[in-house]
């Protein structure tokens, strides 16, 4: 490699294949310092220096050497994604955000094409699927059907905004799972560009951000990706960086090999428990160490993807052989894995299994410990040992009135193998194909009441299934494939079978969901179920078969309950050897599926007949229940800060989840929203998720903690999240539904506040958890703790998110009508991590102060809260350029007269 010139931004070439390319030399940079930092924070580096001047590159290397000696830092660096990865439910607002501001601009005379991203935005469209068919060969095209006929208006909108906005790609429904296609499709590992000075064209690492919480699966690929919120992500679409703390950044060391019948989900489960725990939320995290080695890129895939469940930013994987090979396994040309192989190993990012980088702190897991797990019953880091299930369900029996004659009082009522998280590793699908064959062959079956779904992240799965030929013996067991999309996992598992819905209905069981997915939040999977299990998918295909949750899986007879004489069957007669998955990966893989399928996929007729507008500003229909221009796509929105005394409109405790906040789950038949939208013309039994009406403001501030786990603490006998959200109006004393009280609020000038526990927001990247806060006239949130995705979001709709001291959350907790809050948050004195004063002034007299702490970490946050948001911030300043240039051609066009 040879090296430029200069201390800090120092250039140098690579020659690959006869092609020579400019690269950062960012060793040369950080001299000594380079090989004792984290990748991720080489990577970041890379980033900063390349795109950086002199003086902000030589800021850039004092900063990091500074952190190495204190392993954390509170110094900022700018980061530059070369692309933003997007799926339906959470492009569909944002989309709509970008026609509302285009909107607002050609009202202020501006050319309203003038607002469109700078960067590649790749849609993904694989939230909608619903699993309505079920049991059949033909369930996923059947499927598909209903899927368009359900979303179409939604689907000509994103039509519409790839026509308008030709750097926005869709991927229509049916070619995949986002993080999926992200892996096998759009991740290059390294990519090249031009160089603006029309030199030597740069080849720089792959970094991209996603506008989902999963994102960072792509950190399996040795891809440097996280998610962020939709909000997050337009400032970024719109050529701005998007700005960090330099983060802290948590080792775990990995040893050893896993052992027979453990998989990567077992792992996965293990390390998001343990990383919980431990407090990583935020942060990056980073595995090393020799047992890296051991692990493949579809195995990683599946441990990065949980990163939000273990609340870190990042689950990060170097490049080394195993990225080759899945890249040679997925099809990519010899070309672009030379050139992955040369730039990692000439640039100090191939990994080292003998490297002991320095951590902020580390943790050290031996793989040959990991064993058959399951999490559960309601969040995704309480794991649990096979034996230990029924120990967890003990007592949740409670409420059944009088148990059912005909199934068990857990019954399994969706057994989903669902989810990116493990359908991209095909060796965890070959696993559950083999345990079907197994179980096929022994004659066992899938009792009545329990709904199977096989649903993979890629269309290349049926093609490598049936190669191998698991894919009849999946389908006989009742696990035929629903389809190419997200499914259960997102909430779309279609209606429960009848003989659950009907004895649940009488109160007589307690049915569970079993699933491959990523999160079991309550109600996250169905409205009507709380209990669930996270699992890898060949234990999804066994608990299927025995149709019940509340049993030792690991010690049960499938055989239970037949007659006399007939052998018993264990778990560990059904389970395949490492040898058996092998050999079927081999019998069925071929790298030319992924590009084939995919490609099958795009071209489906039903996305081709679709017809779209072609119009600078999409034509909105007043009548739609799905698509309305958002109030908060304008320029006039303005700050929140400053001091006020507020109202709470919620009290509520830990655990609150985007899934309470912004439910995607079908919306129920007997609630207020259905009612709204019955009014409308909507067909009641046919009203899809909340998901596909996050383009409907009105639907969605009706919808906002709609989950009957949402308990508003505020005052005894208020109704929970079902029908509808409910809180009391402290000036009349009346209980109303929370839309009905923030509006009354609002119209007698009142400010209004909402209060939480710990970890507030945790869960998907949902802009709209924060946008029907800030349409609920909320000014502040006050809590425990903050999920770093939630967090932003509520300061990119200009909502303030404060942390109230641990000496004050139980006095928060008890608040009641009539207490009021003063924040005195003054826009001058706003800093990152600054803090705010606060008194809480009882209703009957008696007033408490204290000094919550900003949760605002950058400057760019403090300039998004003065500005109110990041839409009337980006409009601004788009009016502000366009006016600036109308100016300079008009004094240009004079001076030439």
């Amino acid at each position: 490699m040879a090296a430029g010139t200069g201390t800090t931004r120092r250039n140098a070439t690579i020659e690959v294949e006869g092609r020579a390319f400019r690269v950062a030399d960012v060793r040369a940079a950080l001299g000594g310092d380079f090989a004792r930092l984290p990748v991720v924070l080489r990577l970041l580096a890379e980033n900063t220096l390349r795109r950086s001047t002199a003086a902000e590159g030589a800021r850039t290397v004092r900063n990091l050497s500074r952190w190495l000696e204190a392993r954390t830092s509170e110094e900022e660096l700018e980061f530059w994604p070369q692309r933003v990865l997007m799926h339906d439910t959470t492009s569909t607002p944002a989309l709509v955000d970008i026609a509302g501001m285009r909107d607002s601009l050609a009202e202020a005379g501006v050319d309203p094409s003038a607002l469109n991203p700078l960067l590649r935005v790749d849609v993904s469209i694989d939230h909608s699927l619903a699993v309505e068919e079920y049991g059949r060969p033909d369930a996923a095209p059947r499927n598909l059907v209903h899927e368009y006929r359900r979303n179409r208006e939604r689907y000509r909108f994103l039509k519409w905004a790839a026509h308008s906005m030709e750097t926005v790609h869709i991927n229509p429904p049916g070619t995949g799972i986002m993080h999926t296609i992200n892996l096998e499709q759009l991740a290059t590992v390294v990519t090249t560009a031009e160089a603006a000075d029309g030199g030597l064209p740069w080849a720089v690492p792959d970094m991209m951000i996603g506008t989902d919480s999963h994102t960072p699966m792509i950190n399996g690929l040795g891809v440097l990706g996280w998610g962020v919120g939709g909000l997050e992500a337009q400032t970024v679409m719109f050529g701005l960086p998007t700005t960090l703390r330099i983060p802290d950044v948590v080792g775990v060391r990995l040893t050893g090999s896993l052992p027979r019948g453990a998989t990567a989900t077992d792992l996965a489960l293990t390390v998001t428990q343990r990383l919980r725990a431990l407090g990583v939320a935020g942060e990056f995290v980073e595995f090393y160490g020799p047992g890296v080695s051991s692990l493949t890129v579809g195995q990683r895939a599946v441990v990065a993807n949980m990163a939000p469940e273990y609340g870190a930013t990042t689950g990060y994987f170097p490049i080394d052989h195993h990225v080759l090979d899945y890249l040679r396994d997925t099809g990519r040309d010899p070309f672009q894995r030379q050139l992955v192989e040369t730039y990692a190993r000439t640039c100090g990012f191939w990994f080292d299994p003998d490297a002991e980088p320095e951590y902020s702190r580390t943790i050290t897991v031996d793989l040959s410990t990991i064993q058959l797990r399951a999490a559960g019953p309601r969040r995704p880091q309480d794991l649990r040992a096979l034996a230990e299930i029924p120990t967890a369900l003990a007592g949740e029996e409670a409420s059944v009135r009088e148990p059912a004659r005909d199934m068990p009082v857990f019954p399994v009522a969706l057994a989903a193998i669902t989810s990116c998280t493990n359908t991209t590793d095909p060796k965890l699908l070959i696993a559950a194909g083999l345990l079907a064959g197994k179980a096929r062959t022994l004659g066992l079956s899938v009792p009545s009441w329990v709904k199977t779904s096989l649903a993979p992240g890629s269309p290349a799965a049926a093609s490598y299934l049936k190669r191998s030929g698991l894919l009849e013996d999946l389908g006989e067991v009742g696990f035929d494939i629903v389809g190419f999309g997200c499914t259960t996992c997102i909430g779309n598992p279609g209606p429960l079978s009848d003989p659950i819905k009907k004895n649940l209905d009488a109160g007589r069981i307690r049915p569970v969901a079993i699933l491959s997915g990523n999160r079991n939040f309550p109600g996250r999977v169905h409205p009507d179920l709380d209990l669930g299990f996270i699992m890898s998918p060949p234990l999804v295909v066994a608990y299927a078969l025995v149709g019940r949750a509340d049993i030792d899986l690991a010690t049960h007879n499938f055989r239970a309950g037949t007659p006399a004489g007939a052998a018993p069957v264990t778990l560990e007669d059904l389970l395949p050897t490492q040898a058996e998955i092998d050999e079927a990966w081999a019998a069925g893989q071929d790298p030319a599926d992924f590009a084939r399928d995919f490609s099958v996929a795009v071209r489906n007729p039903m996305w081709s007949r679709l017809e779209a507008p072609d119009t600078p500003r999409f034509p909105w229909d007043p009548d739609s229940t799905m698509l309305r221009r958002p109030p908060f796509a304008s320029a006039s929105q303005g700050s929140q800060l400053g001091r006020y005394t507020a109202h709470p409109l919620l009290v509520l405790g830990d655990d609150i989840t985007t899934d309470h906040i912004s439910p995607a789950s079908a919306i129920p038949a007997n609630s207020l929203v259905a009612d709204f939208l019955v009014e409308r013309g909507e067909n009641r039994d046919d009203l899809n998720v909340f998901a596909s009406r996050r383009g409907n403001w009105e639907t969605m501030l009706r919808g906002g903690f709609h989950n009957r786990t949402v308990d508003n603490r505020l005052g005894a006998g208020i109704p929970g999240g079902l029908p509808v959200a409910h809180t009391v109006h402290a000036p009349s004393g009346e209980v109303m539904p929370l839309w009905e009280a923030a509006e009354r609020y609002r119209a007698d000038g009142d400010s209004v506040v909402i209060i939480a526990g710990e970890r507030f927001g945790t869960g998907s990247s949902r802009d709209w958890a924060a946008k029907v806060q800030r349409l609920l006239g909320v000014r502040a949130v006050l809590a425990g703790s903050f999920e770093r995705i939630h967090r932003s979001n509520l300061i990119g709709m200009g909502v303030l998110p404060l942390i109230a001291p641990e000496e004050v959350r139980a006095r928060l907790q008890g608040l009641r009508p009539g207490d009021t809050i003063e924040i005195d948050a003054p826009a001058d004195t706003l800093a990152p991590r600054a803090g705010v004063a606060v008194v809480l002034r009882a209703a009957g007299g008696g007033t408490e102060e204290f000094t919550a702490r900003a949760a605002v970490e950058t400057e760019l946050d403090v300039e998004l809260l003065h500005a109110g948001g990041v839409i009337p911030s980006l409009l601004r300043s788009t009016i502000e350029q366009h006016r600036a240039a109308d100016q300079g051609s008009t004094i240009e066009a004079a001076r030439q007269r």
